[in-house]
């Protein structure tokens, strides 16, 4: 894609989308998580998305782009790539709106999300194990035989149906202020309409990107000035692996937008999923772990600020909770 968006736009999409979304969607807690209060010297306010419909706010995005779509071509068919997450919250808008739905997804996706998928009663095709694979592939489907792809992060509607969860934020924050907000990124689609809604309201807050250092395809692109790929290893933060797609909006958004990086290696984002279960005794995925420790990294700058860190999923396998909790 090479359409632009700005982020005001972004922002704009949010606070319309958010009423519609109201109707289908939980309005998520955002409560103080206190053992990492305590531990950070900050007020620490988590935003539950990992209690939202699916396990995740991807159920947003997908729900907000389905909207856009006619009656009939949801029942024609959309097609999607997901490493899981995405094609749920596709599968859940797809069950409330009426359609059906094909998911491209790698060979090596949870099973715990594979099996969530057959339930939505989705069709799968499991080809490769990076989306930047998948994508092309399930965008080429759609084409060739006229359905409408449903990216998973580049997409401005996908943007804006994630940026409705800084909107509940607002609402949920009364007017108080925020400092910071703590964002896992992937391809993106998250921390630019989370970021977007928030800096229109509060200029002042720092935004602070969240990337396993074993798959920072977002914040090494960033750094190169261009979207690049990266060397991925294989990361307990499953739901933000995977390259960033050439040309995506959210590359410019995310450059403009995110004000920090913090790269979190495998044993700090299995620490932290251990600390929220012990402490909070709450199921979260590695990529909600991820912002936490990220937190945990900047404990000096945050001393004193109030905080939000973005759960931003709970859809994580025994396996990888096995693993995890050794």
């Amino acid at each position: 894609m090479t359409e632009s968006l700005s982020w005001q736009e972004v922002a704009a999409r949010s606070e319309r989308l958010a009423p519609r979304l109201r109707a289908h969607l939980l309005l998520t807690p955002f409560v103080r998580f206190d053992a990492f209060s305590d531990e950070l010297g900050a007020e620490v306010l988590v935003k539950c998305e990992h209690l939202q419909r699916t396990g995740s706010f991807k159920a947003r995005g997908a729900l907000a782009k389905l909207l856009t779509l006619t009656d009939a071509e949801r029942q024609a068919g959309v097609v999607t790539a997901s490493t899981g997450n995405h094609g749920l919250g596709v599968g859940n808008a797809l069950a409330t709106l009426g359609g059906r739905g094909i998911v491209y997804l790698p060979e090596n996706a949870s099973p715990s999300k594979v099996a969530a998928l057959r339930r939505f009663g989705l069709e799968l095709r499991a080809e490769g194990n990076d989306s930047g694979v998948l994508e092309p592939k399930a965008r080429a489907f759609a084409a060739e035989h006229g359905l409408t792809y449903v990216p998973p992060y580049n997409d401005p509607d996908v943007i804006a149906g994630q940026g409705t969860l800084a909107v509940e934020i607002l609402e949920q924050l009364a007017g108080a202020p925020l400092d910071a907000v703590m964002v896992a990124v992937g391809g993106g689609g998250l921390i630019s309409g989370v970021a977007a809604v928030l800096k229109k309201h509060r200029p002042g807050i720092k935004v602070y990107g969240a990337a396993p250092l074993r798959d920072d395809a977002m914040a090494a692109s960033v750094r190169a000035g261009k979207i690049v790929l990266v060397d991925a290893g294989d990361t307990l933060s499953d739901g933000t692996a995977g390259s960033v797609e050439p040309g995506s909006i959210t590359f410019p958004l995310c450059r403009d937008l995110v004000d920090d990086w913090i790269l979190v290696d495998e044993d700090a984002i299995a620490d932290a999923l251990r600390t929220v279960i012990d402490t909070e005794h709450q199921l979260i995925e590695g990529s909600a772990a991820l912002a936490f420790a990220a937190a945990r990294a900047r404990r000096t700058e945050l001393r004193g600020q109030r905080v939000a860190i973005v759960s931003c999923g709970a859809n994580i396998s025994s396996a990888s909770l096995a693993a995890a909790l050794h």
